[in-house]
């Protein structure tokens, strides 16, 4: 059998060679050519896996090493018997990590104790719940809202839009691109959204650009509704809204989930669900190699600090969202290359932390939070 690989999949090279004839393409640009005579496709989102590329082929399996799979017509794939799969939850930890960052620099910025912050969270599936978890433990209170698990599950732990709008102080999005039917999400922060805000919330987009319409969220920072707005995913990128970048409170390429144990927990389950379609017997591999983060021990002398502060320090440490902040608006022509070269993090398991006069109690929730002690 034939496997077409994506070069900018990770981790993933020796895993179908002793199966398969793997062809690495160069550019994640697979062509009608290439994929002709192949059997099973790994790709990211940059490869649009289409009637355009697929009529005609021997594909018969498209497994998609992110969450997302706009960039697979699912429909087309169906109707002829393409069997594909993505990796949902792969990079959940990662968006946690970004979601943690981002508090913490908000709260040293506006001067918060976030035990008073109240945080509606859009969208509880593998992220919103790792997001729920984590505010949870900062001592947040939290609002869930999920109309189709509310529907399967009842609405004893969730709440209306409406009640996150009223009540929110911070508003996370971590919905799928959804254009049609009632769970629709393309443009959910449009005019009307924003016109029915009541504490001026801050509001963050870490899950698809399309989510929030671009101009009825300048307008909306223009007009006070909301008091900040921090962004992972924009509208038509790589072709940002410059204007709409200059607004912003905290701005970063599209990276939210690029952690190194993301990438590599997705090229497991692609490998994985190939392998198990084919019966390759690969179902027990593991990615190898995964860099290790530079400086893995957190030295933290919690003399004179808050519980929040102790927190911040590890989280920040781990990942600084500023940094990210600061090479997009230093480089925004770059969008695109400042995703691919993307900088070794890795998520809090990767971290010990060596502590001076810290609590138990707050070196509990350093370990629920997953940093080694």
């Amino acid at each position: 059998m034939k496997i077409i690989i994506d070069d900018k999949i990770p981790y993933i090279h020796g895993a179908f060679e002793s199966v398969a004839e793997v062809v690495y393409l160069a550019g994640s640009k697979t062509t009608l050519e290439v994929a002709k005579d192949a059997d099973a496709i790994v790709t990211r989102t940059r490869t649009i896996c289409n009637e355009k590329l697929l009529a005609g082929s021997s594909v018969k399996f498209i497994a998609t090493a992110t969450i997302g799979y706009d960039h697979i017509d699912t429909d087309y794939c169906d109707s002829i018997g393409i069997k594909w799969t993505n990796a949902p939850g792969c990079n959940s930890k990662s968006v946690e990590q970004y979601i943690a960052s981002t508090l913490m620099v908000l709260a040293e910025r506006k001067d918060w104790n976030l035990k008073e912050k109240t945080i509606g969270i859009v969208g509880v599936g593998n992220v919103g719940s790792k997001v729920a978890r984590i505010c949870e433990i900062f001592g947040m209170k939290v609002l869930l809202n999920d109309p189709p698990r509310e529907r399967a599950e009842g609405s004893d732990k969730f709440v209306s839009l409406e009640t996150i709008q009223k009540e929110a102080d911070i508003i996370t999005l971590h919905v799928p691109l959804n254009m049609k039917d009632e769970d629709a999400t393309f443009h959910l922060g449009n005019d009307l959204f924003f016109n029915e805000l009541k504490n001026t919330p801050v509001l963050i987009n870490s899950c698809r650009g399309e989510v929030v319409e671009t101009n009825a969220v300048k307008s909306a920072l223009q007009s006070g509704m909301i008091s900040a707005f921090i962004c992972d995913c924009w509208e038509n990128e790589p072709e940002l809204d410059l204007e709409l970048l200059t607004m912003t409170e905290l701005a970063t390429p599209h990276i939210a989930g690029y952690s190194k144990d993301g990438k590599a927990n997705g090229t497991q389950m692609s490998v994985h669900a190939i392998s198990e379609y084919f019966g390759l017997g690969l179902e027990n591999w593991q990615p190898s190699g995964v860099e290790l983060p530079a400086n893995p021990v957190i030295e933290i002398d919690g003399a004179g600090l808050s519980e929040q502060q102790i927190i911040s320090k590890a989280i920040l440490h781990t990942y600084d969202i500023r940094n990210d902040d600061r090479d997009l608006r230093n480089n925004v022509e770059k969008f695109e290359q400042l995703r691919g070269d993307y900088p070794t993090r890795r998520e809090f398991p990767a971290f010990i932390i060596k502590s001076t006069s810290i609590k138990d109690s707050v070196l509990d929730k350093l370990k629920l939070l997953g940093f080694k002690i």
